[in-house]
């Protein structure tokens, strides 16, 4: 051997925590037969109880999803093989002190799966993950193409003797005094406070009212996702989108490697009725379009356009109350022809003849879309012209994974 060799390993040997990581991994070696024996005696922790999560959560890439201080100690004798995963990380403290107290913690390797870090780090995906055991390893799955919940109810608000009392999710949160009802003391990204008062001086003890929405029934049977955390695991627009639709409505929260496939489209013409006023009918016409525009409907799902509000009551004595949204027939039988063209049924809320929509029936909320099909819909709608010349043209999109 070269002197200089020679003067590398002497160099090295001198080196304490060398000396030591050596020693501990030939203890390890020569331990490992009997170590194989008793772990089948005497096997590891549980994953699943070394997170302060749950099966179920959405998961970011970059989450410590393991608690260290849930890992619990085992005799050394049953894991001696765990003298050789510290010593791999030069975790010569944990070495130290497992071979002084003779029981040593399951290292995280042990309990975790490919995407999940040697430290507990959910890494190697990108997106809203869901934390899972598969096969006894705790991990994140990977986002699908596709991940949609459902729009409903998690924060209330009632009133009692003492206030507006907040809940969430059957937890009381606080209790804000009636006088101090405000922007500034209860969520109000649906409501504002000044309509919470007025809700609020009105109501008997005991009543409720619904502040803030969450995301809940999954697809891929993720865990609900609470108001809070919405926009940090699926960004601003799908916050806005929940903002726009009904109680219930499905939501898309998540797309990603999938292409936009043109299946359908129709159109229709409002025409003049001079009686029931050609302009009102072609602002009911347009908003019929702006309600249902951007509308994704998920497979196996129904959804309505937009929530209510918009539409124009036009003067009709053949109407329950002598008044109608007159103009909504046109652009409902260019959805009507659009979606039916795709394949799906009859939306909810529109039947077959010229008058599609029958009186009492809300043109974006009563109306609903039923998928049947393997691939959600995007339904986009438009309006060109004016008054009785007003187009209405409606399309049908699948999205379709890559």
């Amino acid at each position: 051997m070269e002197k200089e060799e020679l003067s590398i390993l002497k160099k090295y040997w001198e080196n304490s925590a060398f000396k030591v990581l050596l020693v501990l991994i030939f203890l390890g070696i020569i331990s490992t037969p009997l170590g194989v024996y008793l772990e089948g005696v005497y096997p590891a922790q549980n994953a699943e109880e070394i997170t302060s999560l749950s099966p179920g959560d959405t998961i970011l890439p970059g989450t410590d999803v393991v608690d260290d201080s849930k890992i619990r100690r085992a005799p050394l004798i049953t894991h001696p093989r765990y003298l050789i995963e510290f010593a791999r990380d030069y975790r010569i403290m944990d070495l130290m002190e497992s071979l002084l107290t003779g029981s040593i913690r399951t290292p995280i390797v042990h309990l975790t799966g490919g995407s999940i870090s040697r430290y507990g780090i959910a890494t190697g995906y990108e997106g809203p993950g869901m934390l899972v055991v598969n096969a006894g390893k705790l991990t994140v799955n990977p986002p699908d193409n596709f991940i949609w919940g459902f729009k409903n109810p998690y924060i209330y608000g009632y009133k009692t003797k003492n206030g507006l009392e907040i809940s969430e999710n059957n937890q009381t949160l606080r209790v804000v005094g009636g006088e101090d009802i405000s922007n500034d003391t209860i969520p109000n990204q649906y409501i504002s406070g000044e309509k919470v008062k007025e809700w609020y001086d009105k109501a008997q003890v005991g009543d409720k009212i619904v502040l803030d929405y969450a995301l809940t029934n999954f697809n891929d049977g993720r865990n609900t996702v609470p108001p809070s955390r919405i926009v940090d695991y699926f960004g601003e627009s799908v916050q806005e989108y929940i903002k726009d639709y009904p109680d219930g409505a499905p939501v898309m929260a998540y797309m990603q490697g999938y292409t936009t496939q043109k299946v359908s489209g129709s159109a229709s013409y409002l025409g003049s009725f001079p009686e029931f006023n050609d302009y009102s009918r072609a602002h009911n016409a347009r908003e019929f379009a702006e309600k249902w525009n951007g509308t994704i409907v998920p497979p196996q799902s129904l959804a309505s356009g937009k929530k209510s509000g918009g539409f124009v009551a036009v003067r009709d004595p053949e109407a329950p109350g002598g008044f109608a949204s007159h103009g909504t027939c046109p652009p409902a039988r260019a959805l009507r022809g659009a979606v039916t063209s795709a394949g799906v049924p009859l939306p909810v809320g529109l039947n077959w003849s010229f008058h599609c929509i029958a009186f009492g029936v809300d043109p974006s909320t009563g109306v609903k879309v039923n998928n049947t099909g393997e691939y959600p819909l995007l339904i986009v709608m438009w309006t060109a012209g004016a008054a009785g010349n007003t187009q209405i043209y409606a399309e049908v999109y699948e999205l379709v994974p890559n």
